[in-house]
């Protein structure tokens, strides 16, 4: 609830004002003609009375930055002389002058500037000087390594690389490269002419990872096998990111690998580390049993690190004692208590025996109720379902987002990870709490069949509110008649799936006028399905919500999309931060006003218009559209339509700072752009894919700053990433030293 929200000065300073008002007037007022005049013109001067009494509250808070309004920004930045970044960058305007006295007391220092990336474009990042990975000759002056320089690959400080080491060979241009280059003096263009003395690499990572919680997985080839997505997708994990919100500024450090919200690896998960302490072995003497022989033994091994767990095992088979050693009594926790803090395995996955949060995790495989520790997990290529482990209870594919139990599984799964997307749309596990409405019929949690009792279809008084409290998988669902003033919505930070084995219909009966909202909803099928809206709506809303556009599964088999059907009246067909398949009508069915905005709608069977309603119409704003549109009118401003656009009436609307297939016939064109082929320059178009509906490094400029305020066209455009990015070059050559030439790199 907002401050104003909370003070309710409005209402005190109407009824101030309103006592003061001859009592003859106030009655007057009630039963004149047109009533309710006087009281309207006493609310307006109460607004203006809070208004006012907010401002006085607030004048000492004005005087900091970080509790003052928007307004004082740009005068406390006069008073520390900085050049502020875009008014659209409300969040980077703030940071900026409250840390400009710290920047410029640390200016041209490696902290500074990868700080600038979250500070300035509120993304993580990672910045490297690219002299120090020239392949040259060192000298006395040269300052040390850097710690993870040659961890993996054994490569000394400026000399080539033992490309016999996968684990390094993974590691080539990225920020933790640990191979040295012969210097590249092309001109920057992406990874092209990184490597050379004055260049300055900054490593951005644009996309948040999300967490699902307890989730149930979808099915894998065999009753042992599964993916996390609970459709049944192959995605990629993502590693959360690790280092929190630190306001001790004199503490930072640069980003480790595993720290870093981008697609986990396979080796960055099976990256495991160990050290044998004094405290290890008295440990194990404590609690495994371990004898005094074993224990001295053990003890030659002290505080030399290991950097695999071969390495470990092999080590402790050389000595006198290792059949104790080695016993899985004794050998389980060791594995367990001697896995460094500052290594992948330990990072992502929870422990045995619980030092830390779990749910801060990127990784928890929950079976039976129990946690499968890290030290039975293992990580491994499961493109073909298969795996050898000895000794090793679960297989996790991270790259593909799949797992391989090696025995049989103790009971029913559940799953937490982090999946990586550019914005709040669609279904997802962000924050969503602002438009929740109070629940008036819960859906039991822990998945299955939802019957058509346990939708509330509100009444003419009473908004019936049917909600989903997990992110488990349910199906089937019933029909349900009725629909009156419903809401079916699912819990804040919540993304359960809907599994449909059948069409969908909610059908408002004899009722006129009926409203129904979806709120949160990721809703699929195990076929060729629709949702079917039957009878007549007043208003239809489907806000967060996704609509399966549909792919392939981990098994190669189709996921059919799921489209959005009006055999209906439907006056008014909001879409609102949403992932929709294609919106058609059947017979008589008619949708007279259709907004969307910044939305997401994908017809991935090109004989199929994303949009198909020629008797409608529309206000499209901030959308990507794949495929074709079909419309009688049409009022569009930052849409992107890759298909053909249709649109009857061109003399009504108008098609501003947009992008549209060439062919197409639009109303009055503004700003806009026309262009033979726009498939080709998104990072993905599949969904479930991280980048998906993301536009690429590729994409003309047109389209990524076409926008009217200067961002991008499309989905995404109220990220404001091509702003965030102006302002965080700014920044960058303003504290840069001189000399040096940044190259921004874009790893998600």
């Amino acid at each position: 609830m907002s401050r104003a929200a909370a003070d309710r000065f409005e209402s005190y300073y109407t009824e101030k004002l309103w006592e003061l008002i001859p009592a003859f007037y106030r009655d007057d007022d009630g039963t004149a003609d047109n009533a309710g005049v006087l009281r309207s013109i006493v609310e307006i001067i109460a607004a203006h009375a809070a208004a006012l009494r907010r401002s006085n509250d607030k004048t000492w808070d004005d005087e900091f930055i970080d509790l003052c309004d928007s307004w004082a920004v740009p005068y406390l930045a006069d008073l520390v002389a900085t050049r502020l970044v875009s008014a659209l960058n409300l969040r980077g305007r703030r940071v900026d002058v409250a840390k400009t006295i710290y920047y410029r007391r640390h200016k041209g220092t490696l902290r500074v500037l990868e700080e600038l990336i979250s500070d300035i474009a509120g993304w993580e990042g990672k910045v490297v000087e690219e002299l120090r990975r020239l392949a040259r000759t060192q000298h006395a002056l040269d300052p040390k390594p850097q710690a993870y320089l040659g961890r993996f690959t054994g490569t000394p400080p400026g000399g080539y690389a033992d490309i016999r080491r996968p684990r390094g060979a993974e590691l080539t241009r990225l920020p933790f490269d640990e191979y040295f280059h012969s210097a590249d003096v092309r001109k920057s263009r992406g990874t092209d002419g990184l490597y050379n003395i004055p260049k300055i690499a900054f490593y951005l990572y644009r996309l948040p990872a999300l967490k699902v919680a307890q989730a149930m997985p979808g099915p894998g080839q065999t009753n042992r096998s599964f993916t996390f997505d609970p459709s049944g997708r192959d995605i990629p994990l993502f590693m959360r990111r690790a280092r929190a919100e630190n306001f001790d500024w004199d503490t930072w450090r640069s980003a480790l690998e595993w720290e870093l919200p981008v697609p986990m690896r396979c080796r960055v998960l099976g990256h495991a580390e160990y050290i044998v302490t004094e405290a290890l072995v008295l440990f194990l003497i404590a609690t495994a049993g371990l004898t005094n022989a074993a224990a001295n033994d053990l003890r030659k091994l002290r505080n030399i690190r290991f950097p695999s767990e071969d390495g470990l095992r092999k080590a402790l088979s050389a000595l006198a004692s290792s059949a104790a050693l080695l016993a899985p009594a004794v050998y389980q926790p060791l594995l367990e208590q001697a896995l460094v803090q500052d290594c992948g395995k330990s990072v992502l996955l929870p422990s045995y025996v619980p030092t830390g949060n779990l749910a801060a995790k990127s990784l928890r495989v929950n079976s039976a109720g129990v946690d499968v520790p890290s030290d039975r997990i293992v990580s491994g290529n499961l493109s073909a379902w298969t795996a050898l482990a000895p000794n090793k209870r679960l297989v996790i594919d991270p790259e593909r987002g799949r797992g391989l139990f090696l025995g049989a599984v103790p009971g029913a799964l559940r799953v937490d990870y982090y999946y990586g997307f550019s914005g709040d749309i669609g279904a997802g596990t962000y924050d969503r709490s602002g438009s929740l409405s109070t629940v008036t019929s819960a859906i039991p949690p822990g998945g299955g069949a939802i019957s058509a009792a346990q939708i509330d279809p509100g009444s003419l008084i009473v908004q019936g509110v049917t909600e989903i409290s997990d992110n488990s998988t349910y199906g089937p669902v019933a029909n349900k008649a009725g629909i009156q003033n419903a809401v079916i919505q699912t819990a804040n930070q919540q993304r359960p799936y809907v599994r449909l084995q059948s069409s969908w219909t909610l059908d408002t009966g004899v009722n006129i006028g009926s409203l129904l909202v979806f709120e949160g909803l990721w809703i699929g099928g195990s076929g060729n399905f629709s949702l079917v809206l039957r009878g007549h709506y007043g208003s239809v809303t489907i806000r967060h919500s996704t609509f399966d556009p549909g792919g392939t599964d981990a098994l190669g088999g189709v996921i059919a999309p799921m489209q959005l059907v009006v055999a209906g009246s439907v006056s008014s067909l909001t879409i609102d931060h949403s992932i929709l398949a294609s919106i058609a009508v059947q017979g008589t069915g008619i949708v007279e006003r259709l907004t969307i905005q910044d939305s997401v709608l994908d017809a991935q069977n090109a004989g199929v218009p994303a949009i198909d309603l020629p008797a409608t119409r529309a206000d499209i704003f901030r959308t990507t559209v794949f495929g074709a549109i079909n419309l009688d009118r049409l009022n569009a401003s930052e849409a992107l339509i890759t298909g053909l656009a249709n649109v009857a009436d061109t003399q009504d609307g108008c098609f501003r700072f947009g992008a549209a297939l060439k062919g197409s016939r639009l109303p009055h064109p503004y700003e806009s752009y026309f262009i033979a082929d726009l498939n080709h320059y998104f990072t993905s178009r599949r969904f479930g894919q991280p980048g998906y509906a993301q536009l690429s490094a590729s994409a003309p400029p047109g389209l990524q700053t076409g926008a009217e305020n200067g961002s991008e066209i499309g989905a995404f455009s109220a990220l404001l990433n091509p702003i965030r990015l102006d302002g965080l070059r700014a920044k960058v050559d303003e504290y840069l030293p001189f000399g040096l030439i940044p190259d921004f790199v874009f790893e998600t």
